[in-house]
């Protein structure tokens, strides 16, 4: 192999682990937007102990197995 592969190759590997960085951060950034939606849904979510405040206390105690 010359001189000129050996440099091509270099810099086609050189290349390839900048894109896969770049690659990398974007992919952690779009995680990040994710992770942040999600807990923004989570956190709209009503709270429900006080719905479950007016039900009767007999409801949830039974699960029909059978339909």
């Amino acid at each position: 192999m010359d001189v000129n592969g050996i440099t091509g190759v270099a810099t086609a590997m050189a290349e390839f682990s900048a894109n896969q960085a770049t690659g990398i951060a974007v992919l952690k950034k779009a995680m990040d937007l994710n992770a942040a939606g999600a807990l923004a849904l989570i956190e709209a979510l009503p709270d429900v102990s006080q719905f479950a405040a007016n039900l009767p206390p007999h409801l949830g105690q039974n699960i029909n197995t059978t339909a």
